[in-house]
């Protein structure tokens, strides 16, 4: 049965992903990775500073603040787990009748293009702690036949997930108007790994989940650039 239900929503996704794809034309530069640097996104302050009695001014960027999820597998995942790397990360609910399923088939094709590398991880909210257990988003994750090395769906205190959403510049929240009774963000947000935003994407178009595809490599140029 865990099989069957495995095979059944990864076709319903990828699908979807089919179906959202149909009749776009997308053309990649090989020299995608080659461009001028992604933008840091966000609230920004200069700050001063003495350097051998010159007063040299920085700016401080916008960063996630640390925090602290279980995942899928009842481990704690922190802003640790994704040390020296880049991450994507959404909010979604296990029961979204709306926009998540859509989602989930784009975050798939992400999954799909950089499994293999070990610098790229995939960081999924839930908004809906109640009802996401642990063994809720366990099923979840084996049904979509992910890893959880790679792919982590956390949860946590509803008001910390909330609260980090705005941190990622997103929407997530509980709304008793909308359907599913929770109202969130569809957008993929790219995070570098000295946790700040470099890009936003809305998660439910395939055009926009391809620009997302081919930043990335742009991304991992500039951080191998500056080892």
């Amino acid at each position: 049965m865990i099989n069957r239900n495995k095979l059944s929503l990864r076709r319903l996704l990828f699908a979807a992903s089919l179906t959202l794809t149909a009749g776009m034309f997308y053309s990649c530069s090989e020299s995608a990775a080659e461009e001028a640097k992604l933008p840091i996104l966000g609230n920004r302050e200069p700050v001063e500073r003495v350097v051998e009695g010159q007063t040299v001014v920085d700016t401080l960027y916008h960063q996630i603040p640390d925090f602290a999820f279980v995942n899928q597998d009842s481990q704690q995942v922190t802003q640790e787990t994704f040390a020296g790397k880049l991450y994507v990360t959404d909010f979604f609910f296990t029961t979204c009748p709306t926009i998540c399923p859509k989602m989930k088939s784009q975050m798939l094709r992400v999954y799909e293009q950089y499994k293999d590398n070990p610098n790229v991880l995939l960081l999924s909210h839930s908004i809906d702690p109640t009802h996401d257990t642990v063994a809720v988003l366990k099923d979840y994750a084996a049904r979509l036949n992910v890893t959880s090395d790679k792919w982590h769906f956390v949860t946590g205190e509803k008001d910390s997930i909330y609260d980090i959403a705005t941190k990622y510049m997103v929407t997530a929240m509980e709304d008793e108007q909308e359907a599913g009774g929770f109202v969130h963000s569809g957008a993929f947000v790219l995070v570098d790994e000295n946790r700040h935003v470099r890009g936003v994407y809305d998660g439910t178009k395939p055009e926009e989940v391809d620009r997302l595809i081919n930043d990335i490599p742009v991304l991992l140029k500039e951080q191998n650039d500056q080892k």
